[in-house]
C-alpha cells in the first residue's frame, strides 16, 4: 500500500465516480425479512452479518426463541396492564428489582419508560421535580457533551450534542449546556498526554460551572463510553477527575448507560468499566435485545426521598405513560437479563472483544485509517484524508456512506458516523464469526482504497 495520503481532488473524483449497482441500491430501502442468529436475511435472500446488533441493540442476537415464548407467555397470562393509581403486575415488579439488584451502585427505585429517549426526558424532569422539593429551585441546568446522544423528545433532545438533532427544531432549549467531546485522537494538543487532556477537560467542565453559577448547575449527564457520537473512548483519568468537579459542586452524576450496558464495554455496566459512581442511570437497548420497546431510569436514595417528599406533598407525581413496565416488554426484558446471566455472555462479550480488537490492531497501519478504537464490543475505525496529521476528508461523511454501501453489499452492516465507521455486534457473537466480520471488513476497506487510486 503506498504511504502517500490521496489528493482531495482524485478521493471527490472517484467517490463521485463510483457506480457499483448493489451498493447504490443501499440509498434505497433496505428490506429486512427474517433474522437468524448474527445474521438477517433481506427481501431479495441476501444474508448479512449484522455488525450493528440493529441499532447498538440486540444482545441475543435476531432470533432468541426463549424471548419469544417469555412475550408468548405473558401474552397468554396477561397481554397488558398500567403501572397508574398504585398499581402493578408481577412481571415489572421481578425486573425492578433484578435491576435494582444488579445496578453496580445502590439505587432505590426503578421508573419505565418505552425508549431511552422517554427515559432522559423523564429523568430531566425528575431531578427538577427533586430539586424543586429540597428547596433549590435555581438548580435547573443540564451539561452534557458536544457529540453525545440522549436522544430525540424535546428534552433528551437538549442534552444531545449533535448539530443535526438541533437544527431546524430550535433545540437546544435553553438551560441546556456542552462541554468537549473527550475525543484525545482529535482534540489533543500536540504534546498532551493522555492525562493532561483529561485535565483540561475536567478544568473546562468546572470553569462552565463557575461560570453559570454552581448553584444553578442540576446535573452532569454524560455516556460512560460514547456510541452515537463516534464511538469516543474516554481517556484515561478523566471520569475520575470530571466526577471529582460535579462531586465539589454538589453536581449529580447521570451515566446513559443505553448502550453500554448489559455487557457491550466488557463489564455488565459501563459504569463498572470505567469507575463512575452515579446518582442515576438510564438502560435501554440490550435491556430486552430490542425485542420490546423498554427503557428503565435508576435513582438512588438520595434523588428518591425528594421526589417521594414533594408527590406526598402535592399529592401526586404527575408523569408517566400507559406502556410504562408494560407485562409483556418487562416479561421479555426479565427474561434478556437472565439469559445474559446463565449463558455468561458479559464473560463471552469481554473474550469477542478482544478478538475483535486484536483483528481491527493491524488496520491501523492502513494509509486510511486514523484511528482505531473501542473497548469490549464495540469498535470505531476513523478514516482519514491524511494519515500523517490527521486531516479529515473535505467531505465529511461521504466516505463512510461509500464505505457502508460497499460493506452492505459483502454482506455485512455497519453504521457509519460521519467518517468513522462503528462496529457493534450481538453478544452472542462466535470466534468464527468475528473472524468473519473481519475479513469483510478488511475487504471492503482494501476495496475502498483500490478505487480511491485506480
Amino acid at each position: 500500500m503506498p504511504p502517500n495520503p490521496l489528493a482531495q481532488k482524485d478521493i471527490d473524483y472517484h467517490l463521485h465516480s463510483y457506480t457499483d449497482a448493489r451498493a447504490h441500491q443501499q440509498e434505497g430501502p433496505l428490506i429486512i425479512e427474517r433474522g437468524d442468529g448474527v445474521f438477517v436475511i433481506d427481501d431479495q435472500g441476501n444474508r448479512y452479518l449484522e455488525a450493528m446488533a440493529g441499532l447498538w441493540s440486540t444482545a441475543l442476537g435476531f432470533s432468541e426463541q426463549r424471548l419469544v415464548n417469555a412475550a408468548h407467555r405473558q401474552l397468554q397470562t396477561l397481554p397488558f396492564y398500567h403501572t397508574f393509581s398504585h398499581k402493578s403486575h408481577p412481571a415489572s415488579i421481578a425486573l425492578a428489582e433484578k435491576l435494582i439488584d444488579l445496578a453496580p451502585v445502590p439505587m432505590s427505585k426503578v421508573y419505565f419508560t418505552n425508549s431511552g429517549s422517554e427515559a432522559n426526558d423523564v429523568l430531566v424532569k425528575l431531578v427538577w421535580y427533586r430539586n424543586n422539593a429540597i428547596g433549590q429551585p435555581l438548580r435547573k441546568k443540564f451539561i452534557s457533551r458536544q457529540g453525545a446522544y440522549h436522544g430525540v423528545t424535546g428534552l433528551s433532545a437538549s442534552l444531545t450534542g449533535l448539530a443535526s438533532v438541533h437544527q431546524g427544531f430550535d433545540l437546544p432549549l435553553p438551560g441546556f449546556l456542552h462541554v468537549s467531546t473527550p475525543h484525545f485522537y482529535r482534540h489533543g494538543l500536540p504534546g498532551e498526554t493522555e492525562e493532561q487532556f483529561a485535565d483540561r477537560m475536567a478544568d473546562e467542565l468546572e470553569a462552565l460551572i463557575n461560570r453559570e453559577g454552581a448553584h444553578t448547575i442540576a446535573a452532569f449527564v454524560a455516556e460512560p463510553l460514547m456510541g452515537a457520537g463516534g464511538v469516543i473512548v474516554p481517556p484515561a483519568t478523566y471520569w475520575q477527575k470530571i466526577q471529582r468537579v460535579c462531586r465539589r459542586h454538589a453536581v449529580l452524576i447521570i451515566a446513559d448507560e443505553v448502550i453500554c450496558g448489559f455487557g457491550r464495554t466488557g463489564k455488565l455496566f459501563g459504569c463498572e468499566t470505567f469507575g463512575i459512581v452515579p446518582d442515576a442511570m438510564v438502560l435501554s437497548k440490550q435491556l430486552s435485545s430490542s425485542y420490546q420497546p423498554i427503557a428503565a431510569v435508576l435513582i438512588n436514595d438520595i434523588l428518591y426521598q425528594g421526589i417521594a417528599d414533594q408527590s406526598h406533598a402535592l399529592g401526586a407525581l404527575g408523569t408517566g405513560f400507559t406502556g410504562s413496565g408494560h407485562p409483556v416488554a418487562t416479561a421479555v426484558a426479565l427474561e434478556n437479563v437472565r439469559i445474559i446471566e446463565s449463558d455468561r455472555l458479559v464473560e463471552h462479550a469481554a473474550r469477542m472483544g478482544t478478538l475483535l480488537h486484536e483483528g481491527l490492531a493491524p488496520l491501523k497501519a492502513h494509509p486510511l485509517v486514523g484511528e482505531v478504537r473501542g473497548c469490549g464490543l464495540i469498535a470505531g475505525v476513523e478514516l482519514v484524508a491524511d494519515k500523517a496529521n490527521k486531516a479529515p476528508f473535505e467531505s465529511v461523511g461521504k466516505m463512510g456512506k461509500w464505505f457502508t454501501a460497499q460493506a452492505h453489499a459483502n454482506g455485512l452492516i455497519v453504521r457509519p458516523i460521519g467518517d468513522t465507521i462503528a462496529l457493534c455486534p450481538p453478544l452472542i457473537i462466535t470466534e468464527n464469526e468475528i473472524t468473519l466480520l473481519l475479513e469483510r471488513f478488511t475487504l471492503t476497506l482494501e476495496q475502498t482504497y483500490a478505487r480511491l487510486n485506480r
